[in-house]
């Protein structure tokens, strides 16, 4: 199997998933307690408006057909207008989750600076001071919530030593890189312990392989054994954790982005479900959804390219 079948058998597989997603959330919308019509026309509506606001909707159709509508809409990038903010679904995504994206790509990166480097250190100082020193730092992080993290660095770094703004988002790059530092390191930091965690162990065992042995034998200098054969196969379960936990990290920005009030789409998120926000919890969903989805892709690609046998099976 050439690399652009395994791609393309990818997209196709995931399509059936995304499917489901979108049966589960039309269904789930129709779940939630309280009324839609009610948080739209208000509780002094008449019975005449609520008639006329349920054919407006397509909510008095069965559900089958109301189904097929979703779906209709959905493709032609309608998914309704926000009932508190009266404007277009998709509008408010656009212009949200631009910032969401930013913070999720920022805190990988950080979390990938922080995991790798210390990963190799607490590899090649196996049970030394500073691989203790290391797996308990990054064993903190993982015991703690994302919240508190959040709370903490925000009350010492933000609030106390005021290094870093305590919310915000910017007006140009260099100003978002410093708004969302503290939101960056929130989500980053239990994601770098994962990650360490995996990458030590995995390049503990590629350093007893043979390949490794061989490598040593033929005079190789160190550095290039540790960055070609070590570092190459080492990586290649910690891409595929990463990426499973690239949706953690999606799902971990709606919180965070509560934390440090910044104007993303998990914020966003919580705001609508507090305001019983249907067709924006519905759009939102589907839009985090969509994401996951490109990332595992994305994920399954680099995991073929460190690992050619991949797509050779």
């Amino acid at each position: 199997m050439n690399r652009w079948s395994y791609v393309l058998l990818r997209v196709l597989q995931v399509i059936p998933t995304f499917f489901v997603v979108m049966v589960l959330v039309f269904v789930v919308a129709r779940l939630l307690p309280g009324d839609p019509l009610t948080a739209i026309l208000g509780e002094r509506a008449t019975e005449d408006m609520v008639v006329r606001a349920k054919h407006e909707l397509g909510l008095d159709k069965p559900v089958p057909v109301q189904f097929l509508i979703f779906l209709k809409d959905f493709f032609q990038g309608n998914l309704g207008d926000s009932i508190n903010l009266k404007v277009p679904v998709s509008r408010l995504i656009l212009e949200r989750i631009p910032v969401t994206l930013f913070l999720t790509l920022y805190a990988a990166v950080l979390a990938a600076l922080m995991a790798v480097p210390l990963a190799f250190v607490a590899a090649l100082r196996k049970d030394t001071w500073a691989d203790h020193l290391i797996r308990g730092v990054f064993q903190l992080g993982l015991s703690m919530p994302v919240f508190y993290i959040g709370l903490q660095l925000l009350t010492l770094l933000g609030a106390r030593l005021r290094l870093f703004p305590v919310g915000g988002y910017g007006n140009n790059f260099g100003e978002h890189v410093y708004y969302l530092f503290l939101p960056a390191l929130t989500l980053g930091f239990n994601l770098a312990a994962i990650l360490m965690r995996n990458l030590r162990a995995s390049i503990l065992e590629v350093l007893q392989a043979e390949y490794v042995d061989f490598a040593r034998a033929k005079g190789l200098r160190p550095g290039l054994i540790l960055g070609k054969h070590v570092l190459r196969n080492a990586l290649i379960s910690t891409v595929t954790l990463f990426g499973l936990n690239i949706g953690g990290l999606i799902g971990g920005a709606i919180i965070t982005e509560t934390v440090f009030a910044i104007p993303g789409v998990g914020r966003l998120m919580v705001d609508s479900i507090f305001g019983r926000d249907y067709p924006v919890i519905q759009g939102l969903t589907l839009a985090f959804a969509l994401l996951v989805s490109l990332v595992f892709i994305l994920t399954d690609i680099i995991h073929a390219q460190l690992d050619p046998r991949v797509e050779a099976a």
